[in-house]
């Protein structure tokens, strides 16, 4: 597990090169807070990897419980580093936006130490299922795992989208178990508990009661309100680096007019023959203010003459 030494360290170069690709400006705080934390301790680890990967024997029989958070920030080598912290980029990028600063630091830390305890669970469990001792001893370190938690996250907050994995279009829903089998079978060295451990904290969070109880233990303080709009960006995951549109956020009433799918759905068509009798013909003055027509208020002829009664006599 030992790092080699006296080489050019290609994939940190490269990871550098992505970074100042993006641009330290569009990085948030908290995203460039966990890069910058990542390079620093692989150039100067606190210790060797030995002494921070987590297992069942260390972690558990020993109560070395440091590790939960000193594995997630140590990495094995420069393309270990390269691979975690560019996923990391762009998955910080979306979800910090999203989520507030605050709140997404305190996902990461929170997520770094469950990962580690999930991990420990599933390989304890391993041991007792297979009664195989050796899965006692497996070490591991690395970000991948809290990366898989924020991809169910990115995920959940990003439905209906696909995932290239392969070569193939998977719906956003299924990407993460697609990756996980597809990442053990090209790489049988990846920890997969590690990966799905990752994978479980993330659902634990968006679909068990992981999210209330953080917001019990936050005490309101770091909550940020979801329902209210925010910026959007967009990221474009094959680029290797994303393409900000920053887009204002607008007030989903003005838009619609406060009118519900359907209701707007029969004013378009409304609109439509409007439109198709007329010639498509509009005039100058009029207004769409809502992205359709509202067409004027029609009056019955009663109403027109009482109208025309109570003008005032022209001089």
């Amino acid at each position: 597990m030992q790092r080699r030494q006296g080489r050019v360290n290609a994939g940190l170069l490269l990871l550098l090169y992505q970074i100042s690709q993006v641009g330290l400006q569009n990085i948030p705080s908290v995203t460039l807070g966990v890069l910058v934390l990542n390079v620093f301790l692989f150039l100067n680890p606190l210790k060797p990897l030995s002494e921070v990967c987590i297992s069942v024997n260390e972690g558990f029989h020993r109560r070395d419980w440091q590790r939960l958070l000193l594995s997630p920030v140590h990495h094995a080598d420069d393309w270990h580093l390269y691979y975690n912290m560019v996923s990391m980029l762009w998955k910080g990028i979306m979800l910090e936006r999203k989520l507030g600063s605050s709140w997404f630091a305190y996902i990461i830390v929170v997520f770094s130490v469950l990962v580690g305890v999930v991990y420990i669970a599933l390989e304890f469990m391993l041991v007792k299922i297979l009664s195989d001792p050796s899965y006692e001893m497996n070490c591991a370190v690395g970000f991948s795992g809290v990366l898989f938690a924020l991809k169910v996250l990115n995920n959940y907050y990003n439905p209906g989208r696909v995932s290239s994995v392969l070569g193939f279009q998977i719906p956003n829903k299924y990407a993460c178990w697609a990756e996980l089998v597809a990442i053990h079978l090209i790489s049988p060295g990846t920890s997969f508990a590690g990966h799905l451990a990752g994978i479980l904290v993330g659902l634990m969070y968006t679909m068990g009661p992981l999210r209330k109880v953080m917001k019990a233990f936050a005490g309101g303080f770091l909550f940020t309100d979801l329902t209210r709009p925010r910026d959007y960006y967009y990221y474009s995951e094959s680029s290797g680096y994303p393409g900000y549109q920053h887009r204002m956020p607008r007030n989903y009433y003005d838009y619609t007019g406060g009118l519900s799918e359907e209701e707007q759905l029969e004013r378009a068509v409304m609109n439509s023959l409007h439109e198709r009798d007329s010639g498509g013909a509009t005039h100058s003055d009029e207004r769409r203010p809502y992205g359709f027509w509202f067409p004027p208020e029609q009056h019955s002829e009663e109403e027109m003459r009482r109208q025309r009664l109570q003008l005032p006599a022209c001089c």
